[in-house]
This record gives C-alpha cells, structure tokens and sequence, in this order.
C-alpha cells in the first residue's frame, strides 16, 4: 500500500459524481477512501488542481512490448494466427519479454492509469510472465490490473483437442481474438466453463470483417473490443444481451481498419470502454486516446469521452462500486491535472482541457488507494498546506 497521511485533502475543480459534473470544492480522503466532498469556500489543502478519476484502460497487449513500431502490413498478417506479433513472442527470451512489459507498465503507472485490462496470450506461463513484470516495475502500490489470460490448446493423451485449465487459477478471466481462429465447439466450451467458474469472458469481433459478430455475440461475452464492422442490429443485439464494448481508435487507425461507430453505440445505450491496445502500436497512454477521440467525434461531448475513459471503463471491468469516479465512500484513486503549467494555463473548461490538451507533464499529483504515488517535481507537495479559494 502507498504510505498514506492520516488524512489527505485535494482541492480545485472537483470532476464530481456518476455525470462528472465539473464544481468548485474539496475532497478528504481518509483510509484509502473518499471520506467527504464539500464545495466551494476556503479549504487548506495538500495538492490543488483539476481533479478526475484515474483512468481506467479497458484493453492492453503489452506482450507485444519487444516489437514497438512495426512495418505496416495487413491486420492478419500483423496479430493474426501465425502473424508477426506470435512469432516476435515466440522468439523472444523469457527475461527479455518480462523488462519490456516491466517499462510499459511503468508507463501506463506514469500517464495517470489506475487499473488496466490486459489480454495476454502464451496461456499460464504468459500469465507468469506478466505478473513477475508487474511485480518488478513495483506496481502493486501504485496500479492495479486485471489480466485476462488465453489458454494454449494441446491434446491430451487420447489426441483430444483441449485447452489448459489452470489458466483460470492464474487469471482474472479470459480473453481470445476472434472466434474465427478457434473451432467453434471449442470455444463455446471455453466460454461456457469461464461463465462456470465465475470470471470474465471477452473477445475481439467485427474487426477484419464483420463474419465473426454474430458469434461472438451468441457466447454473451461480458464485453467485445473493437467493432468497427458491427451494425446497428449487432448493438441492439448487445444491448439486449448486456454485453459492453471496448473501442480502440488509435489502434484502429494504425492498422486501417477503418472506425467504429461510436455514436451508434452510445445511441443504442451500450456501456463503451476505451483501451489503447497493443503496445506495438501506440503507447498505452490514455491522454493520447482521448485527445484522439475527441478530435475525431467531434460532435461527442468531451464529458463523455472522460467518462468512456474512467467510469465506463470501470463498469466494462465490474469495478464501477469501487473506482471510475469521485464520490464518498470509492477508493481514493485519482488524478490532480495542474492547471497553471503553460500547456494547461488559459484554459476556460477544464473538463475539455483535459479531455483534448492534457498529457503526463501537466499531471501534479496521482493518488492511489487514498496515497500520493506520484507529484510533480514543480508542484512536489509542501508540509505548508496550500490554500484554495
């Protein structure tokens, strides 16, 4: 746990409540926890500024973190079956893979994540890997993660296709690519025993094509990432079925999958979530995948972009009772936005301020679990309270 002061106050402008509605006022965090928020006033406090939810990111691939920057190529080609990513993996030097995820998950730490989601392939020993990088980068005070593990098939004595079962003692459920590159039975049965056993069931569809929706909506998965093929039909579908999706706009702009019709997602009352995929492509940076949706839905409120990006996402990974947004009685883990650095300085909205224009370097304070893991150098916290007016 970050060491934590008996009681911590923040202060600024408070992105408040389950609609983050943008007001004046404090926060007091006690016992890892939001312990009050007031409004307004005088208020001495330990660290001011805009302050939101840390982010939560819906869908990472840091596997991939040894080959950052590939040669553009055809999406099967790329991450498919037999693609460049599998064998890159395959190839690569167990410590090696480990010190690469080590640096991504440091930095998805350093741009004000807070939870992460991560599909991580290579079965229980991928798994293993993953966690001895989280425990090296020294997270475990500062991030949390959920990792969604794919089980390597094989055959068992008999020559029956199987897949390994111990992946559900090492994961927090379980995520594939298409259903396309799977027999069906097979991974019906995968999804049903995931369902069993009480974890979470997700998957990639509507990415290449849109062949693979309607099976990958059939397995009522908890949530689908990617859909820029899906229709308007496939949504309702979803909706109906409760199934969350997790968009990717970055990802999907560097593999020229075209984009995902967001609005029409939202419009049919899907739970979105945003993830910032594979490490090989983008950084795992959610400022960056704001700023990006933002700037290309134009006509999307930037409210809501922030809220795809904390609170939604939160509720895509069944942790929306704990984190996502800043209410009495969450866990304290949030993100202090300095708004007097010159990048940040002369904004007249916050909330779109952050959503377009903030990056790492405007970030004055992250807490986690009620604890200050991070400060900037510039605004390194004082024992002098500070007073906001």
């Amino acid at each position: 746990m970050p060491k934590q002061k008996s009681q911590l106050i923040v202060s600024g402008t408070l992105v408040y409540g389950d609609d983050l509605e943008d007001r004046t006022g404090y926060a007091v965090i006690e016992g890892g926890k939001i312990k009050e928020i007031g409004e307004g006033g005088k208020i001495e406090a330990d660290v001011t500024g805009i302050v939101i939810p840390s982010f939560v990111n819906a869908h990472t691939h840091i596997g991939d973190s040894v080959a950052k920057e590939p040669d553009f190529m055809p999406l099967d080609e790329l991450v498919g079956p037999g693609g460049f990513k599998h064998k890159i993996l395959a190839e690569t030097a167990h410590n090696e893979l480990v010190y690469a995820m080590k640096d991504s998950i440091e930095d998805i730490f350093a741009t004000g994540t807070g939870l992460f989601a991560d599909f991580r392939e290579g079965g229980v020993l991928g798994v293993k890997a993953l966690k001895e990088a989280f425990d090296s980068a020294g997270c475990r005070e500062k991030v949390d993660m959920k990792i969604f593990g794919r089980p390597e098939a094989g055959t068992d004595e008999l020559g029956i296709r199987n897949y390994e079962l111990r992946i559900f003692e090492s994961a927090d459920g379980i995520g594939i690519s298409s259903v396309a590159d799977y027999p069906w039975e097979d991974v019906k049965r995968l999804a049903a025993e995931t369902k069993t056993r009480g974890k979470m069931f997700a998957l990639h569809a509507g990415e290449r094509n849109a062949e693979d929706v309607e099976g990958a909506i059939e397995l009522e998965p908890d949530f689908i990432v990617h859909l820029t093929k899906a229709s308007q039909r496939d949504f309702e579908r979803m909706q109906d079925k409760n199934i969350a999706a997790v968009v990717c706009i970055r990802s999907n702009l560097v593999t020229g999958v075209g984009l995902p019709p967001l609005r029409q997602m939202l419009k049919s009352g899907l739970t979105v979530g945003v993830g910032t995929d594979n490490v090989m492509l983008n950084s795992p940076d959610m400022f960056s995948e704001m700023e990006f949706i933002s700037k290309i839905f134009r006509k999307l409120e930037e409210r809501k972009v922030l809220k795809m990006c904390t609170l939604d996402s939160a509720k895509v990974l069944r942790e929306d009772k704990f984190v996502g947004s800043i209410e009495e009685g969450k866990t304290a883990n949030l993100l202090v936005i300095d708004n007097d650095t010159p990048n940040m300085r002369g904004v007249r909205n916050s909330i779109r301020g952050v959503v377009r224009r903030a990056t790492r370097d405007d970030i004055a304070a992250v807490i986690y679990e009620g604890g200050v893991v991070q400060n900037s150098p510039q605004r390194a916290l004082s024992s002098q309270r500070k007073i906001h007016s």
